[in-house]
């Protein structure tokens, strides 16, 4: 039977007050929804400060991927209710276009006519092509992840699988130093070994160079030791969020899988016993979503 459910851990931020200054990542008050239609997210406040690698944790359709979505800048919110590294996420668009506010989400897939970049699947395209046509990138550190990633720049993206089509997205999103990384299952076509040595590579990244990691995954194995905050998300809001040494499952148990069950179920369960929101009701935003058109999103 899965353990208890607890609402001990703080439900509103990640990090002390005393932090705050220094946050990577600040979402005050979010609020966020397609237009007609009930809000996405709900009264959403999350803090990460710098340095942190916070593992996102939620059911299908917790509203975990327009969270990162909307960090990414890809939907505009007010300039003070999503602020990446203390910029407006949408408005400043330096944050994307220098690699500084990177997000790799689950774009590629063999279905998908376009690779991003305005570069179509359809075509014979190779991956070297695609790599060494990135301008404005350190030699070293771009060999540094062919290599790490074991690319071979003769692969044919039409041809290749989604695991190695996935190992080239994951280059060319990592190819500029990031300062906040948002990944959205990113691993998921991955082999254990290339996924290990991916985590091993952004927790250097992230001790080195104080950058932030914010990753959205089912896949906990090996993450004990890699990540230290926790954020649950379920039906849009912030269940908790805090050090993973202040989660009380964890101090108990030390399996993340375990914890995550329990917290998992729990939102099942609660589900199912909630109406289904009226039909009429609206999103109350003050500001209407809007797809970005900077290059980069």
């Amino acid at each position: 039977m899965a353990a208890p459910f607890s609402d001990a851990v703080d439900c509103h931020a990640v990090g002390t007050s005393s932090e705050l200054s220094e946050d990577s990542v600040a979402v005050s008050s979010l609020e966020w929804g397609f237009p007609g239609l009930p809000p996405v997210l709900h009264d959403f406040s999350l803090h990460l400060p710098g340095g942190s690698r916070c593992l996102l944790l939620g059911g299908n359709g917790a509203g975990k991927t327009t969270l990162l979505q909307v960090l990414a800048g890809k939907h505009m919110v007010g300039k003070d209710v999503v602020r990446i590294i203390g910029r407006s996420a949408f408005h400043d668009i330096k944050l994307t276009s220098t690699g500084e506010l990177a997000y790799l989400g689950p774009q590629w897939r063999r279905t998908i006519a376009s690779a991003g970049h305005d570069i179509p699947l359809q075509g014979d395209i190779g991956a070297g092509d695609m790599i060494w046509r990135v301008e404005g990138v350190d030699p070293n550190r771009r060999q540094l992840l062919v290599d790490l990633l074991g690319i071979d720049k003769n692969w044919r993206l039409n041809k290749v699988s989604d695991g190695q089509r996935r190992r080239v997205q994951i280059c060319m999103g990592l190819l500029k130093p990031f300062q906040v990384l948002l990944l959205d299952e990113i691993t998921v076509d991955m082999d254990v070994l290339g996924r290990l040595d991916l985590l091993n590579f952004l927790k250097e990244e992230s001790e080195r160079r104080h950058a932030t990691i914010l990753y959205a995954t089912h896949i906990f194995d090996g993450l004990e030791p890699w990540i230290t905050h926790v954020a649950h998300v379920a039906n849009g809001k912030l269940v908790r969020g805090a050090k993973v040494e202040d989660v009380p499952e964890l101090k108990r148990n030390k399996k993340l899988l375990t914890t995550a069950e329990a917290w998992l179920r729990h939102d099942r369960d609660s589900s199912q016993h909630v109406p289904e929101p009226s039909a009429q009701k609206q999103s109350t935003m003050p500001l209407m979503p809007s797809k970005h058109m900077a290059f980069y999103r």
